[in-house]
């Protein structure tokens, strides 16, 4: 029997945590965990553009950080039935050969540059600024819960990813880099 996606429990503006915690929809927990989703959804729209070559290395990601929102959306200290998928930070590992590996075939990078220049890559700089508003909204949640501290490291490292990939995509589809140019 399949379940029912309305269950009307949040109709008052609570939802509830796994280990069964009600809080307000505004917490900052769900605030947290909510932008994890939004930015999981940008990088499935950023997967649906590119070529294969990058779709098994976000589809991994996109995994992984609904692992980062489970771990988000638990009631700490509390015991919770179901058993949490693994953190791992062979996730990190896997962020920075990635990276490294991009930034071979990529110009050294020696100005500011600004999002733009092909539409995928401004894209990739929609998530990676979600992405940084995701860790800044987990860092203020560790300042008032508990958080697994290696979900700061993979939103941090994540947040690079995206930005190389983004230089990375823009050098591929033949695209222009938009330099900063402050005025003097």
């Amino acid at each position: 029997m399949a379940f029912k996606i309305y269950t009307k429990t949040g109709d008052k503006g609570e939802t509830a945590l796994l280990g069964g915690t009600r809080v307000p929809k505004n917490h900052i927990r769900i605030e947290a965990y909510g932008t994890v989703d939004e930015l999981n959804s940008w990088i499935g729209n950023i997967k649906d553009e590119i070529a294969e070559e990058k779709k098994a290395e976000l589809y991994q990601i996109q995994n992984y950080l609904f692992t980062l929102g489970s771990h988000l959306a638990t009631t700490p200290s509390k015991e919770v039935k179901m058993s949490l998928p693994v953190l791992d930070n062979i996730e990190i590992d896997l962020l920075e050969t990635s990276i490294d590996s991009m930034e071979q075939s990529l110009p050294a990078l020696t100005n500011f540059v600004l999002p733009g220049g092909d539409a995928t890559a401004s894209k990739i700089h929609i998530a990676r600024c979600v992405c940084r508003r995701a860790e800044r909204i987990s860092v203020a949640l560790i300042q008032e819960e508990e958080v697994d501290e290696d979900i700061i490291k993979y939103l941090n490292r994540l947040s690079d990813y995206l930005f190389v990939l983004a230089r990375y995509i823009l050098h591929t589809n033949k695209g222009t880099e938009v330099i900063w140019e402050p005025k003097k």
